[in-house]
């Protein structure tokens, strides 16, 4: 099975609807990202197929709950998730927020390559950084526990924004050390193609 094969048949199984010419530009993407990871270490998967199942389509499955008119990424990393989420919903606003700097040499990259003219880039640390407006949506993939997540990025969203939180299993502990003024809306049980392992999205907002 190719690459753009194992990209289509996941997408399927994720009922996931997508522009057209997105699946192009995220195998682009996945090719863009493998280059710059030989020399910058962007991802520890370095396999191509494992990377469309625990990168791409993991993302997409996020896709539905993140849709907003405005996204944050924060602690974007590799893109992950908010390139995938700018190719798969063209009408939203994403921000991608990163402050390393090779990495967010490779998210200016990633964005004029793959012609985002719905995402920026921004290398700036979470707590210091100061947005013009707030967000819809903020979200995050691996960037930390749901008590430094909503510490360091709450301020962000917008007063009836969620805070959606990208994890592996059920964090139980993480979600009975929010905050004051916090409360979980949702935790969504996620299936993603090609991929055994848990995952679930925790969607926070303030109480």
């Amino acid at each position: 099975m190719t690459l753009a094969q194992q990209l289509a048949q996941g997408v399927v199984e994720l009922g996931v609807a997508l522009p057209v010419g997105a699946q192009q530009r995220l195998l682009a993407y996945l090719e863009l990202l493998q280059k710059w990871n030989r020399v910058y270490n962007l991802t520890a998967v370095r396999q191509a197929p494992r990377m469309v199942s625990l990168h791409l389509l993991d993302c997409l499955a996020a896709a539905p709950h993140a849709a907003a008119a405005s996204i944050f990424d924060v602690g974007s990393g590799a893109g992950l998730p908010g390139i995938p989420l700018a190719l798969a919903l063209p009408e939203a606003r994403v921000t991608l927020l990163d402050s390393n700097h090779k990495k967010a040499a490779f998210l200016r990259q990633a964005v004029m390559q793959l012609r985002l003219t719905n995402a920026e880039v921004i290398c700036e640390r979470a707590e210091s950084w100061r947005p013009p407006a707030p967000f819809d949506v903020v979200i995050s993939r691996a960037f930390s526990d749901l008590a430094e997540l909503v510490s360091l990025a709450g301020r962000h969203l917008a007063e009836r924004g969620r805070l959606v939180a990208m994890k592996g299993v059920h964090p139980y502990e993480e979600i009975a050390q929010l905050p004051q003024g916090w409360q979980v809306l949702e935790v969504m049980p996620l299936t993603i193609p090609g991929l055994r392992a848990q995952r679930h999205l925790v969607a926070i907002g303030r109480s």
